[in-house]
């Protein structure tokens, strides 16, 4: 039998895809090499499934991915988060929005979505544990073999997620397509042996974080783990960073301003007037910002200001002292953590040889990408999910 369309990868791209397609009445083969469909779909968000990101306008998403960025406007625009939505809403699965923008199915259950996306792909054969071991193309179809068979498709998707390896990788090679370097992408920062490890599950709701000596930095709540550093403003930061860490094996320095509130100018100025109003209560357990107070004493502890003090005694040797703290905490990164639900790859089919409008190959007609295979990779926050839809939803029309 040689179907309209063989799928390697049942991811979420591929697996969408095939939805889509087997709606349409096309003939549809899965080659998964693993034991089960959409893995990754099933423990993403804590099992809850982030499903898009909520924005306003296509525009909105573009800062979102450090590999692709506005390449991919007329994709999103096409296929965006909205028309994700309305495709789930038609298919009986609410979505809802929560306040950081993340949205995910109304029942917060990842399963929902599966179900979803497995009565669309009714008609789809889809063979598991089918490890591909080559590729060819033929004048009018493509040959795809496993270690247990061969099947012939008209058109061929390639959607196995990232870190090509072993002969799909050299198949892909040999039809002429060139890889950009994989490295991990959203992960967590390992600090082994570092005090601040004591203070496992306290937030900085408003953090700052950079790397020194770049223009890499981003924003927002930031998890003390008892392995190091998580959050929101971490992954973020991991996300833009990817190429930089890798180059440095993983060990770098990292820049925590642990306040957003107040400017270090703005600070010098309410550091002045608040040791008027308040000189007679003690430093440390008077925190006038939005830090859990054990971070407050671990972050004054660390800048060496005396525990007896009171606002009254800092001098300008105790403003400097707990500036550097609060603005400038170096912390020195010696490893990785990453997670099945938050990992992603950084790198992957150059954008160059893809038809963005259709994700079909310029080197090979009749081949299309999506997802994750592709040198596309966003921050957290339903973003990597979207990409994975557009870019299937692009890829057979």
């Amino acid at each position: 039998m040689r179907y309209d369309w063989i799928i390697i990868g049942g991811g979420a791209a591929g697996s969408f895809a095939a939805a889509n397609l087997t709606e349409r009445g096309q003939s549809v083969l899965i080659l998964e090499k693993g034991n089960k469909l959409m893995a990754k779909v099933k423990v993403s968000g804590g099992g809850r499934c982030n499903v898009t990101h909520q924005v306003k306008t296509t525009s909105e998403l573009i800062p979102a991915y450090p590999r692709g960025g506005k390449a991919l406007h007329n994709l999103f625009k096409a296929f965006g988060p909205k028309e994700m939505e309305a495709w789930l809403k038609e298919r009986g699965v609410d979505t809802h929005a929560e306040g950081d923008g993340r949205m995910f199915p109304e029942t917060n259950d990842s399963q929902t979505i599966i179900h979803c996306f497995e009565r669309s792909m009714q008609g789809t054969r889809v063979m598991l544990s089918a490890e591909v071991v080559a590729v060819t193309k033929n004048d009018d179809h493509f040959s795809v073999a496993t270690r247990q068979s061969i099947y012939e498709g008209k058109k061929l998707l390639i959607a196995a997620g990232g870190f090509l390896k072993g002969a799909l990788r050299e198949s892909v090679l040999g039809l002429g397509h060139h890889i950009e370097e994989e490295v991990p992408s959203l992960f967590t920062f390992n600090l082994p042996n570092h005090p601040i490890v004591e203070l496992t599950g306290l937030v900085a709701e408003h953090a700052t974080a950079s790397i020194p000596g770049t223009s890499l930095k981003s924003e927002g709540p930031l998890l003390i783990t008892h392995w190091g550093l998580s959050g929101p403003c971490i992954l973020k930061l991991s996300s833009l960073a990817a190429r930089y860490i890798a180059e440095h094996q993983n060990q770098f320095k990292v820049k925590i301003q642990w306040i957003n509130d107040l400017s270090e100018n703005e600070f010098r100025t309410w550091f002045q007037q608040h040791r008027q109003v308040h000189g007679k209560r003690k430093v440390y357990s008077h925190c006038p910002f939005e830090l859990p107070t054990r971070l407050w004493q671990f972050l004054l502890y660390e800048a060496k200001i005396a525990e007896h003090l009171n606002w009254g005694d800092l001098n300008k040797e105790g403003l400097a002292k707990m500036i550097q703290a609060l603005y400038h905490s170096e912390i020195s990164v010696d490893g990785k953590t990453t997670f099945k639900e938050e990992f992603v790859t950084c790198g992957g089919i150059q954008l160059g040889e893809i038809q963005l409008k259709n994700m079909e190959s310029k080197l090979v007609p009749g081949l299309h990408f999506a997802g994750e295979v592709v040198d596309v990779d966003a921050i957290t926050g339903g973003y990597n999910f979207q990409f994975a839809w557009s870019s299937a939803i692009a890829a057979i029309q």
